[in-house]
């Protein structure tokens, strides 16, 4: 049976992942618009910093962070004057990392829709009028749409299994930076094997279940475009 503790670190991993994919889903549509179309030199660079969580191990980028989190560091020192609080174990700062823990699975998607989206459609959009703010609303958006969706789950379940990451910098505070993965651990070394294969359990049907509808709504899309 799931305790109390279990059902709090279920509600903040939720919880985390919410936040931290719907902040996503606002902040890197510019940075893959960008990546996308731009022909800068130093393009490669920031798609390498970008990709950097895919192969980094999160306790190493969980350490990076603490520390920058820490007040001995500008963005913690300047958090803290701020809120009269510490960026590090915090819920603020678990968002914070996990944002770049998965930056790279919401950028991705997203990059490589707007890299194969069609110029004629903005150039009729631009020749009536429209902004640029306006092109992506009624334009780029419906018509990327699904890869919005596919970054939005990608991100969301990428967050559900953080370990190393909010472990580095959260501290295991119960019902503020306890998560999910954690807790499991945690069952795994007291030996409560029956607690661990629920959580674990529930959260393999989660995942399955998000990578279900993922792959079917995919197949519907294929499917019209060839009845087309």
């Amino acid at each position: 049976m799931l305790s109390s503790s279990d059902f709090e670190a279920l509600f903040v991993t939720l919880k985390l992942a919410a936040i931290s994919t719907g902040l996503l889903l606002l902040v890197t549509p510019p940075l893959a618009w960008w990546l996308a179309h731009s022909r800068a030199r130093y393009r490669p660079l920031v798609e390498a910093l970008v990709s950097l969580p895919l192969i980094l191990p999160p306790t190493v980028l969980g350490f990076y962070l603490l520390l920058l989190f820490s007040p001995l560091y500008a963005p913690g020192a300047f958090y803290q004057q701020l809120t009269g609080s510490t960026l590090a174990f915090s819920f603020a700062g678990l968002v914070i990392g996990s944002m770049i823990y998965s930056l790279p699975f919401v950028v991705q998607p997203l990059q490589s829709s707007f890299a194969t989206l069609g110029k004629g459609e903005l150039e009729a959009a631009a020749t009536l009028g429209m902004n640029k703010y306006q092109r992506f609303h009624h334009v780029v958006f419906p018509m990327t749409r699904h890869s919005f969706v596919l970054a939005g789950l990608l991100g969301f379940a990428h967050t559900l299994g953080e370990f190393g990451v909010v472990l580095m910098i959260g501290g295991n505070i119960p019902g503020e930076t306890q998560v999910i993965a954690i807790t499991l651990f945690e069952h795994v070394e007291a030996l409560d094997y029956a607690s661990a294969h629920v959580l674990a359990g529930g959260l393999l049907l989660m995942s399955l279940t998000m990578l279900l509808f993922l792959y079917v709504g995919m197949d519907r899309r294929r499917r019209s475009w060839g009845a087309m």
